[in-house]
């Protein structure tokens, strides 16, 4: 090989490293770029399966009512009253209670009788059961109704006094400073979202023969654990 042919030779070769070093690195690259795309894919689908039944439907009127419910920025308890609620829901009564129909393995009805808002034993304790279930949740809401019999103002009383009926035993029951900062009060009176009595299936602190008219006799009490 003569002296041109060399220095030819030499030169492809110079050229080749460069092309073939640049080849690699972006070949090395776009695996780093697969592997790290995959990763943060599995990091957000493992992210917003924290629970089955937190949706983001449920977790939108989460925010809303625990904003209104004074359970965000200090408000503690202050409670929701029936017409408020509608604002806060903005939903018809069937799509409200359908976005809590998940919680049917976590939430407990407290059950009232006709025009009472005292609690029986069995309530006060199916209370303290689901207060002990908090499994880290920040907000326990205490949703709470009227049957449609009777006056309707005096059923949006009734619903309010079963709502605070339940915070005033947990109150007296923990005697804990930051409880009323975790307890959401929303009462419904009995114009907004009756239960079907679909919900007699669901935990509550009575047993035997249930109706719609006995299951709106009733506060919803719940932890909910959604990151809202």
């Amino acid at each position: 090989m003569n002296e041109q042919a060399q220095r030819w030779t030499l030169l492809g070769v110079s050229l080749a490293i460069p092309v073939i070093l640049v080849a690699a690195w972006a070949s090395a690259a776009q695996t780093r770029l697969k592997e790290t795309a995959s990763a943060s894919k599995d990091v957000a689908i493992a992210s917003v399966t924290d629970d089955s039944y937190c949706t983001p439907q449920l977790k939108a009127i989460i925010r809303r009512v625990a904003g209104a419910c004074g359970l965000i920025e200090g408000g503690g308890g202050r409670g929701c009253q029936p017409m408020e609620a509608k604002k806060v829901a903005a939903l018809s009564g069937d799509d409200f209670n359908a976005l809590f129909k998940p919680l049917s393995k976590r939430a407990h009805i407290i059950q009232f009788d006709a025009s009472k808002t005292e609690l029986d034993p069995d309530a006060a304790a199916a209370i303290e059961k689901a207060w002990s279930d908090q499994r880290g949740a920040s907000f326990f809401f205490v949703v709470s109704r009227a049957s449609t019999d009777g006056n309707a103002d005096m059923n949006e009383v009734l619903s309010r006094d079963r709502a605070k009926g339940v915070l005033g035993h947990l109150q007296s029951k923990f005697k804990d400073e930051d409880l009323k900062n975790q307890v959401g009060l929303l009462w419904l009176g009995e114009q907004y979202a009756q239960l079907g009595d679909e919900f007699c299936t669901w935990n509550r602190s009575r047993t035997g023969e249930c109706s719609a008219v006995e299951i709106n006799r009733s506060a919803f009490v719940a932890w909910i654990d959604c990151a809202i």
